[in-house]
């Protein structure tokens, strides 16, 4: 199948590299050239604008924009509107606000032009694990893209199966999933990014009591130096609590017992606050989520050992960079 891929940063490269591993043809758009060139490289078609690569796309045409949310993506998204007609297809892949998708899903139909949302989960390691997708949008739209959602999704892997009905979707296992019409992909992305929040909060305040164990308040025959390696290592095999940022944690630890390179001054995409936005709309109690977010907040101002843990996390699956003040 070809598409066009408009945002060639740390997921959209790996996006349009894993595509084209399975046989798809991409034509790609980044404001930097050099970005461009390294995907053209690995077999992509280049292109100068979001225009130029709509003429160099077959109808039905199907444009994937991989940018931040806000400005930047609504701008790409309207620009995308304007070079498609009737029955293209628009897709937003990042971290976006649902109520924009809905918003953005309803003028692009005046035109004709068919809009989906793609939450997608996998950071830097999509290209080889895949992506988690939620999809949002017309089901004509979702089941034309079917080809490109499964050759980016990571499959059944190693994963234990759950016993499921017969009448299951067998996409969810694969995956990926359509949650619904305009929004449904990104609010269900929002949601689960909310929960990561919290889980690695509280792995990073279980390490942060583990390694406070041999301060000089305690009395000295109950300190502890404790190795936090290899109890994240012990902690991996086995236990209820092991889990892929627990890997992560693992690796990062491995690496710097200290975590001596992060600051523990712990930035947050937005989505942490949207899914509070959402749980008070609702009325939906979410004391944990709230608290996670809130401490990313404190973390700006004095850092603690399970700060550090949380920017070592964020680096490792998503190559977020803390930001210097």
């Amino acid at each position: 199948m070809q598409i066009g891929i408009v945002g060639l940063g740390r997921m959209g490269a790996g996006i349009a590299r894993r595509l084209m591993r399975d046989g798809h043809q991409c034509v790609v758009y980044d404001v930097n050239a050099d970005a461009i060139a390294a995907v053209v490289k690995d077999g992509a078609q280049g292109s100068t604008s979001v225009a130029d690569m709509a003429h160099k796309l077959a109808a039905p045409r199907v444009i994937w924009i991989m940018l931040p949310a806000g400005d930047i993506t609504d701008h790409a998204v309207a620009i995308a509107g304007e070079a498609l007609s009737a029955d293209d297809i628009v897709i937003d892949g990042g971290n976006t606000f649902y109520k924009d998708d809905v918003r953005r899903a309803k003028a692009l139909a005046a035109k004709g032009v068919r809009y989906v949302d793609i939450g997608t989960s996998g950071g830097i390691f999509g290209l080889e694990r895949g992506f988690c997708m939620m999809v949002g949008g017309e089901k004509e739209a979702v089941a034309h893209i079917d080809p490109i959602l499964k050759s980016l999704a990571p499959g059944l892997g190693t994963a234990a199966r759950t016993e499921r009905a017969a009448s299951a979707d067998p996409r969810a296992e694969q995956g990926y999933i359509h949650a619904g019409p305009a929004g449904a992909g990104h609010f269900v992305k929002m949601v689960h990014n909310g929960i990561e929040y919290g889980l690695m909060q509280a792995y990073a305040e279980g390490f942060d009591i583990l390694a406070r164990k041999n301060a000089d308040v305690l009395p000295e025959d109950e300190r502890y130096d404790l190795n936090l390696a290899d109890i994240a290592e012990v902690w991996r095999r086995g236990s209820v609590v092991s889990s892929w940022l627990l890997d992560l944690s693992a690796a990062a630890l491995a690496k710097d017992g200290n975590l001596d390179a992060f600051t523990g001054a712990v930035s947050d995409s937005g989505e942490g606050r949207w899914t509070l936005d959402a749980a008070m709309e609702e009325a939906a109690p979410a004391p944990v989520l709230a608290a996670a977010l809130f401490t990313r907040y404190r973390s700006r101002v004095e850092h603690t050992f399970g700060e550090r843990l949380l920017s070592a996390m964020r680096h490792s699956f998503g190559g977020h960079v803390e930001v210097k003040k």
